[in-house]
């Protein structure tokens, strides 16, 4: 059953954070709710409709970035207490405006995830969790990775509050008081926690930053995962979740928004796993979503707000009634009454925006004049995805993007993305130069871009630093650069367990460094691990090479660290990039190495597939010209054989398929040219002066 929504942008705030909206109760059974935002510079705005206009109830002075928003109360009573968190303080206003709490949690970072039960609050900093009643301290947890969410659970079933951490590592913490009870595995890092039934229950909904939606019953023991739902379709990551019923058949429908600005609503028919019913996307992110009645009363909507601080209904309400001749009148009246005063306001605008011009002109030119440069927030994300081994750069700002300078020290490929509709130039480098560039590409923005989504592909082992120059479209000129750091394992990927039965190979280092300065060299080797050294004596990691499938563990503590993987230029990287940084720090270290030489035949048996499959699809897109031309000088293909005539009618998706993968071959044959290499190299011979002929060998079989 499809759902039809139409559009109502309300008003706009300052740039908003994750979860930092929320509708607060509604006195009547079909009465319009008012509607509570807080923002960036620190404002907490509260508003209602009233005969198609936002009207404020209250906005409090400007301060500290809110960070989070939560609605509570006493038990049993209506949750229209609204909870907002600066930094490490938590302050409370009641739904008229009045502030009556200002507690300070006295954490030595912001809080950055929270939640109200009745008289417990729950407060999480980067790896920090704590629990207060009343505002006094009841537990502390210090987390394994960092904590992007959490929430807690009140039901009959369950003698305690249970309260959950959503975790960097894909991983759900439960925890009984200070103490771990058990943690439940996830298929991506969770960004967003959010409760079934807001009313209790055991059941938690569960959004991660690859896009994937779960829902899981928590017990006091352990967990079931009801159901989970792939991001097949490669949207956006999980910003926010809410269950309202949308549809009216008395289920909880899954409100969700997206990073990349999708809205969607879920339902549930005859099974029990969630249908698509309706999909909208806006032009940014979505930070906040709930569902509830705020334009007009008995009209139910998805409400938004968005990174730059538009909030936003999806509403029930259709937008064009037939009406007779008597409505006719009375509702082009009404339209007419908003067109001119939006037209009288537009003209105030104008006015005010010619007044500022002068007065700027007039100190710029006076000579006490001062330079001030222009404050924009970007809200940037750098995540590996693990479908085709690329690092995803999203860039949004709060004003409309002039133009993005892309810099790199290090060789890596640009992909092609379909929502992006910049123009982009690439410039010469010379990478030969000791500070050279390998990249140098310019995206140039259409009018009123915000938000912008690039692909890169790195080369394991080679490592440095990508640069992103923003430029808005603001007066005077003023840009700021963003760096993301390009690991010499890039391409690996945290997992929670790995294949022990591969052939292995072995690096272990023995030498005088602390527990600390080992974590720093892994955490400078290898992305998704936590910069916090762990607590304990020891601590083991999985990973997984999402371009190749191959794997490693690593295995560290005071004084000693173990790596093991099925790759041997995996270990080869390690080596180099390990002592290197020992060398740095003037540690000497014991460096011994148990090479499997079946594994150098297993990482080749998993290439094979991969390059079978690239040369076939490089042979067709060489064929799709000449047979183009045929088919024009015969007039039809009906005389090719069958293998010709697909490749003709795929030969748009052959193009944009190869057009995606630049360079793939050349990925593939680097890499087996790096095994021969890295092999005779732990055995103690250099042959590099051999890997042009092993290229040429190669050649000669493909062409073949």
């Amino acid at each position: 059953m499809e759902i039809h929504l139409n559009r109502v942008d309300y008003i706009q705030v300052g740039v908003t954070s994750q979860k930092t909206m929320r509708l607060l109760p509604a006195l009547g059974k079909k009465a319009t709710q008012k509607v509570a935002i807080a923002d960036h510079d620190g404002v907490l705005t509260c508003f209602g409709m009233k005969k198609g206009e936002a009207v404020p109830v209250f906005k409090t002075l400007p301060g500290q970035k809110i960070a989070r928003m939560d609605l509570g109360g006493a038990a049993g009573t209506p949750q229209e207490k609204i909870f907002v968190c600066s930094g490490s303080q938590v302050r409370g206003f009641t739904k008229k405006g009045k502030q009556f709490l200002t507690f300070e949690a006295n954490l030595t970072e912001s809080i950055n995830a929270m939640h109200v039960s009745g008289a417990d609050l729950f407060v999480c900093a980067s790896y920090i969790y704590n629990h207060y009643c009343d505002c006094k301290d009841q537990d502390y947890y210090l987390s394994g990775d960092k904590i992007n969410d959490i929430t807690c659970l009140t039901s009959e079933n369950l003698t305690r509050l249970v309260p959950v951490l959503a975790c960097q590592d894909r991983v759900l913490r439960v925890l009984q008081g200070s103490e771990l009870a058990y943690d439940i595995e996830v298929p991506g890092p969770p960004s967003v926690l959010e409760l079934y039934n807001k009313d209790g229950g055991e059941e938690i909904l569960y959004g991660t930053t690859d896009g994937k939606i779960g829902l899981v019953q928590i017990g006091e023991d352990s967990a079931a995962t009801k159901w989970e739902i792939d991001n097949d379709k490669k949207k956006g990551g999980i910003l926010c979740i809410d269950t309202y019923d949308i549809v009216g058949d008395g289920v909880n429908d899954i409100l969700v928004g997206r990073d990349d600005g999708t809205v969607e609503v879920f339902g549930f028919d005859s099974s029990s796993e969630p249908t698509l019913r309706f999909e909208h996307v806006l032009s940014e992110s979505v930070t906040s979503i709930q569902g509830g009645c705020v334009g007009k009363e008995s009209y139910d909507e998805v409400l938004t707000a968005t990174y730059t601080g538009w909030v936003t209904g999806l509403t029930t309400e259709p937008q064009k009634t037939e009406a007779g001749p008597g409505d006719e009148v009375r509702m082009s009246k009404e339209t007419q009454s908003k067109v001119e005063a939006l037209r009288a306001e537009l003209e105030q605008l104008q006015v005010r925006v010619l007044q500022g011009r002068e007065q700027y002109q007039q100190t710029s030119q006076s000579s006490t004049a001062v330079s001030a440069v222009p404050v924009f927030s970007i809200n940037d994300k750098f995540t590996l995805c693990q479908d085709d081994a690329s690092y995803s750069l999203t860039l949004e700002v709060q004003t409309a993007i002039d133009n993005l300078l892309l810099q790199s020290d290090v060789p890596i490929d640009l992909l092609d993305v379909d929502k992006n509709s910049a123009v982009v130039s690439f410039s010469e480098c010379d990478s030969e130069q000791p500070n050279g560039n390998f990249l140098l590409a310019t995206y140039r923005c259409q009018a009123n871009t915000t938000r912008l989504e690039l692909k890169v592909r790195s080369i394991e082992g080679q490592y440095g630093t990508l640069q992103a120059y923003v430029t808005p479209r603001l007066q005077p000129k003023t840009c700021q650069v963003r760096q993301y750091q390009i690991k010499p394992l890039s391409l690996h990927q945290r997992t929670h367990s790995i294949d022990q039965d591969r052939p292995m190979n072995r690096l272990s280092l023995v030498g005088q460094f602390s527990f600390a300065e080992i974590h720093s060299w892994v955490v400078f080797c290898l992305p998704e691990v936590p910069e916090k050294t762990p607590a304990g004596e020891s601590i083991t990691f999985y990973f997984h090479n999402t371009f190749l499938g191959t794997h490693l563990e690593a295995t560290y503590c005071k004084g000693e660290g173990h790596f093991r993987s099925d790759n041997i230029s995996t270990i080869s990287i390690l080596s180099d990039v390990l002592s290197k940084e020992a060398t740095k720090r003037k540690i000497n270290l014991n460096i011994s190495y148990d090479i499997d030489d079946d594994s150098v035949s297993h990482t080749l048996k998993m290439i094979h597939p991969k390059l079978e499959y690239q040369l076939l699809l490089a042979r067709k897109v060489q064929l799709i010209d000449a047979l183009k031309e045929l088919q024009v000088h015969e007039g039809n293909a009906d005389f090719l054989i069958p293998e010709y005539r697909n490749i003709l009618d795929e030969s748009a998706s052959l193009l944009e398929e190869y057009k995606k993968q630049p360079a793939h071959l050349e990925r593939l044959y680097g890499m087996i040219t790096d095994l021969f290499i890295d092999k005779f190299k732990f055995k103690g011979q250099n042959v590099k002066t051999k890997d042009s002929s092993l290229k040429g060998l190669m050649e000669r079989i493909v062409n073949e």
